[in-house]
Parts: C-alpha cells; structure tokens; sequence
C-alpha cells in the first residue's frame, strides 16, 4: 500500500472510502477523509467482524474499519465493502481519527490476550468518555476486569455477547450487551437497529453491569451445548433403536419443527441429515467422525454453575459428552471388550418416534430451566439486576438457540419476574407433566438398548431431584458428620442451626465448619 504525493491522484470509489482502487492497475492508495463521519469503529476482519460491519452500513450507519493484517481491509473495501459506507484506516490513529465523538470502538478479535493488546494499545488514542466494546466469546470475568480498569481512565467498556454466527451477524444477531451503563444510551441505538427483530421488538436489550453481558452469553452457549447434545441424542435413539436412516429422521426432525420445538437447530438438523457426500453418495452425518470439538464456553457455563451453587447437569452432562466422544481411539478398543444389553425388539414406530419428541421437549424445558436458575443465583451472587423475560426476547431471534418456545419462557418471566425456576410456570409444570410418560420410556428404552443418551437420562433426574421433597442427602450429610464432624441441620428444629453427634462414641463434641456451594 502506498500514500500518495503531491501530485498523485487519488480517485475513491465513493464518498464514503478511505481506500479505493487507482486508475490502472489494482494498487491501492490512501484517500483522506475531511472529517470524523463514522458512526462506530470495529476491528477484526474475521467472518463475524465483516458481517458485522456489513450489517451496520446496511442499517444505515457509517463504519470504520481496521485490521491489524491491513491487506484484509484492503481486500474488504473493494471487495464485499465496495461502494458502501464503510471507512477502511491503514493505522490506528488514522481508523480513531475518523470516529464521530464519543467515539465507538469495537472489537471483533479472538478473545484473550489479543484484547487486552488491543485496548492497551487504542486507550491513548482515546478521550474520556470514548467507547471500547468487546463482541467476542470472552468470558465474564475477564470484562468484570476490563470495564473497573477503563472506568479509571474514564474510558467507557462494554461486553457484548454476540450470536448467531456468519448469517446473524449479517442479517441481524442477537446482542447482550453489559458493562458500564453510561455507554449505552451512545451503543444502544446501533446494537438495537442491527439486531435480528421479532415481533416487531430488537433482540437486544441492556443486560447489566460488569459482566452480565458476557455471562448471560455465556449461559446461552452453555444451553446450546444441552441443545445440541439432546437433538444429537434424538438422532441416535431414532436410529439405534428403529434403525432408520439418516434421510428419514431428516424427515421427522421437519414435522418436529412444525410444532412445539421448532428452532433454528431442529431446522438445520433436518437439513444435515438430508445431506448427501459428494465422495461416496453416503448421508453426509454417516461419513463424519463421532468426535466433538468445543472452544470453552460450555465449560466455563459448568464451572461457574459449581461456583454459584447452580445445579446446571444436564449442560454439564453435554460438555462431558464432548469430551467422551473425544475418546474415539479408547472407544473403539472399549467396544471389542465391553458388551451391551442383549437385543429387544424394536418398538412400535410411530409410538415410539412421538415418545422421543416428547422426551425431547421436556429435556429441553429442563435444561433452559437450568440455565436461567443459574443466572438467577448469580446475578444475586454478583449483584447484577437481570430481566429475565428480557434475556428470553434476547434469544428469540438471531442468535444458535433460537427457538419458538423462548415466546412461552418470557411471557413465564413478564408475569412474574421472581419466578425461581422456570418448572414452576403453569405453562412448563404442565408441558413437563403431560410429556413425562413418554420421557421415562424413552429413558428407560435407552438403558435397555445400551443407546447412550446422558443429557435425556441427566435433565430427568433434574426433574426428579427438583421436584422431590424430600431428597436421600439426609444420609449423605450424616455421612459427613461422621467421618468429619461437618454437623446436620434437624427436620424437628429450624433451619439455620446445625447440630454433630458423636456416632462412635470415641468423638467429641468439637464439630467443623460448614460449607454451602
């Protein structure tokens, strides 16, 4: 890339370009900008940053763009950018220069270290009461951190959950914003035009302060990886047990999707089953290896849930699936050594495909119920004010666990925002109820068959413990205080006082400490 002189040309290619093609041949050269006009500023040219800032000059707003490989921002402007009103910067000072104030930077990089480079190296650039918004998959913690730090510059942060992938990001994401709650009057405006829209209302609302924004992500990619896994199961159960192929349960995952489950995973399940390989002429899923990969935040969802008390298994149970399903070379030597359940015959069809949709719709009931519990004990953990009904609108469009149902779970929430568990709404006790029958068989079914179904069998046990009134941890407990003297609350005395027996005869009276996850 080049500058130009005195006397070279500098032809742009609309009013809105940094950069443009020369008159001959296909170098680029710098064409300055009179004045700052861009509305915001996102750096990172990967799939979701293009798309992004796609989004945003199809709304309407003028967009800075910057990477640190600037050949990309190169290639961007004339190519997908071309002839939008979209800025391309060949250096920071430059890309800030070109900000409307406050200016609003956004970062659509890998998250980690490369954030903190980034914020450490445009914060000098910056005036107080300037914008840094981060939309990658960082976690919680990490924007708890960043926004104290910024805040002592002046220096407004924001973390933003964005999901939806390459086509939300360019048609219209789901965005969970949190952080400083002085940023979002300035943010606002953008994040809620870009949003995927349903129902007339943005998917996208202020979420919190710190780093709400990122946890509520966070427990949607968890939720997600419970999804996944259960619609993963559905398949196997529909194949194990009925032997269908994969065309046909194609087939059936499209009625499923015409009803009560229909969602944006169901609905390209169906397509994937559809799929054929090009190589051998074989369904595409019969020729992929049964080994799952993660990038983390399904388990950062699990190990958050142990640290705030939340009783987030079925999500747990999808992450550690992943991970036994990385054990494909120990998997195959397991299955010359260890037998399964002896052959039963294959259940009534059309019963038993109803059976599994059931159990499907209840597993999935379960596993949100479990993330917004979770979210629940934490924003009281951390002293967060979190809509729920909020977070549910959030979800209905644009982003991966997108689905029809999320309608049910705000008007749950709209009703009565200090619902404890979502089980407890008419709508879901009675979904749950009526759907419990055939759930129990197919759980049953699976354990008879040998078929592995963890996240079916972990969200019914869910059910079963939450729905108990009176649980077997009374021996567990006794346990404790025998071996450790971690003394038990009494069923005859109020909650709160703790009592240690002496069950040998040989303890004293000197009892430990207690602790509550």
């Amino acid at each position: 890339m080049t500058k130009p002189d005195d006397n070279t040309p500098t032809p742009v290619a609309s009013a809105h370009a940094v950069r443009s093609e020369a008159v001959s041949g296909n170098q680029l050269i710098y064409a300055p900008v009179a004045e700052a006009t861009a509305d915001i500023g996102v750096i990172g040219l990967a799939v979701m940053g293009e798309n992004l800032i796609l989004n945003m000059a199809s709304k309407g707003f003028t967009v800075a763009a910057f990477n640190r490989t600037t050949s990309k921002v190169d290639d961007f402007v004339v190519g997908r950018a071309k002839g939008l009103s979209i800025l391309g910067a060949d250096d920071l000072p430059t890309f800030i220069s070109l900000l409307k104030k406050p200016r609003k930077v956004m970062l659509m990089i890998k998250a980690g270290p490369a954030v903190d480079t980034f914020i450490d190296m445009i914060t000098p650039l910056l005036d107080e009461g300037d914008i840094i918004i981060d939309g990658g998959n960082t976690h919680f913690p990490d924007t708890v951190r960043r926004e104290k730090a910024l805040a002592e510059k002046n220096i407004l942060f924001v973390g933003a959950g964005v999901s939806g992938g390459e086509e939300g990001a360019l048609t219209g994401p789901s965005i969970m914003p949190g952080g400083n709650a002085k940023a979002w009057p300035e943010v606002g405006p953008i994040f809620q035009k870009i949003a995927a829209q349903v129902g007339g209302q943005p998917c996208c609302d202020w979420v919190g302060e710190g780093g709400a924004g990122h946890f509520v992500k966070m427990v949607h990619n968890g939720i997600e990886y419970a999804d996944m896994q259960m619609i993963s199961e559905a398949y196997s159960l529909l194949s194990g047990a009925l032997g269908l192929s994969a065309p046909e349960i194609g087939q059936i995952f499209d009625e499923w999707n015409k009803g009560e489950l229909d969602s944006y995973l169901i609905e390209i399940t169906a397509e994937i089953l559809r799929k054929v390989d090009d190589e051998t002429g074989k369904p595409m899923v019969d020729v992929i290896l049964d080994t799952a990969g993660q990038k983390g935040t399904g388990k950062w969802t699990s190990v958050t849930a142990l640290d705030v008390g939340a009783p987030a298994n079925t999500i747990a149970e999808a992450v550690f699936a992943r991970i036994l399903s990385a054990l494909k070379d120990q998997r195959v030597a397991a299955s010359k050594v260890l037998r399964g359940p002896d052959a039963v015959d294959a259940p009534d069809k059309d019963i038993f495909v109803e059976q599994v949709r059931q159990a499907l719709y209840a597993s999935k009931i379960c596993s949100y119920a479990q993330g917004f519990q979770m979210m629940e004990l934490a924003a009281a953990e951390y002293g967060w004010k979190l809509n729920f009904g909020s977070v549910a609108q959030m979800w209905r469009g644009g982003c991966i666990i997108r689905a029809a149902f999320l309608d049910k779970i705000k008007a749950a929430f709209d009703q009565n925002g200090e619902l404890p568990n979502l089980l407890l709404d008419s709508y879901f006790t009675d979904a749950v109820g009526s759907a419990q029958g055939a759930w129990r068989q197919v759980v049953a079914a699976a354990a008879l068959r040998g078929v592995w179904a963890p996240a079916f069998s972990s969200a019914l046990a869910y059910y079963d413990g939450y729905r108990s009134e009176r649980l077997s941890a009374n021996i567990l407990q006794a346990q404790r205080d025998y071996f450790g003297a971690h003394t038990y609350e009494r069923v005859d005395k109020p909650r709160g006082e703790f009592f240690h027996t002496n069950w040998t005869g040989r303890g004293g009276s000197t009892s430990s400490s207690t602790y509550n996850a």
